[in-house]
């Protein structure tokens, strides 16, 4: 039986969420080049890989987030992932928005969250992890116990591991970008020689050596 890290690698892959092109780097904001580019939100419209993410997530908080309470996304990628895995579970979500409202009770935090509630954080990806400790911080603020982050992909960016061991805060993901690059290049996607300019990519981005490796 395939485990769910390649499952759901396999399946990021079919629906294109994770598309890989290393001869033809797409440029991230910040001008970085890279050979991968994600969009977990496609997730939702294929039923049957949204599927196996919300059951798979569920499985990784049951396993590893027993004492959760409250699930709440991330703004706005991981809110229906949240939605959906807590309708699963039986728990009540919400979500936290990049900056409070200026309107309203100016909110930030979406949903009921009373301080001391045991807090899980369901975000689509990480890569250097500034934005989903920035709504850790948010609800810890708010009095929250998160107990951690789990996330549908990791790319395993050393700043990112730095980063979330620095807050203290726990990831847990469905699947990672090596064994995405590993599926990719069994079934044929990439070249096997890919495979190493990948891995030097999530090693430093910043560093283009990788591109003529």
């Amino acid at each position: 039986m395939m485990n769910l890290n390649t499952l759901i690698a396999e399946d990021l892959l079919k629906i294109k969420a994770v598309f890989l092109r290393p001869d033809e780097p797409f440029t991230w904001a910040s001008g970085i080049k890279s050979p991968v580019y994600c969009d977990n939100r496609l997730t939702l419209t294929a039923p049957d890989v949204r599927t196996d993410v919300e059951t798979g997530l569920k499985t990784l908080i049951e396993t590893y987030y027993p004492d959760v309470e409250v699930l709440m996304g991330t703004s706005t990628a991981g809110i229906a992932h949240a939605a959906i895995t807590a309708h699963l579970m039986g728990l009540p979500m919400g979500y936290v928005r990049s900056g409070a409202k200026d309107h309203g009770r100016q909110n930030q935090i979406e949903g009921r969250l009373e301080p001391g509630q045991k807090v899980v954080v369901v975000e689509d990806l990480i890569s250097t992890g500034g934005s989903v400790l920035e709504v850790v911080d948010v609800l810890r603020q708010a009095g929250a116990d998160v107990l951690g982050i789990v996330s549908i992909f990791t790319y395993g960016m050393k700043k990112g591991l730095e980063r979330l061991a620095a807050a203290n805060v726990k990831n847990v993901s469905l699947t990672d970008f090596d064994t995405v690059a590993k599926c990719a290049a069994q079934s044929g996607y990439i070249a096997e020689k890919d495979v190493r300019r990948l891995i030097a990519f999530r090693n430093d981005p910043e560093d283009e050596s990788w591109r003529v490796l």
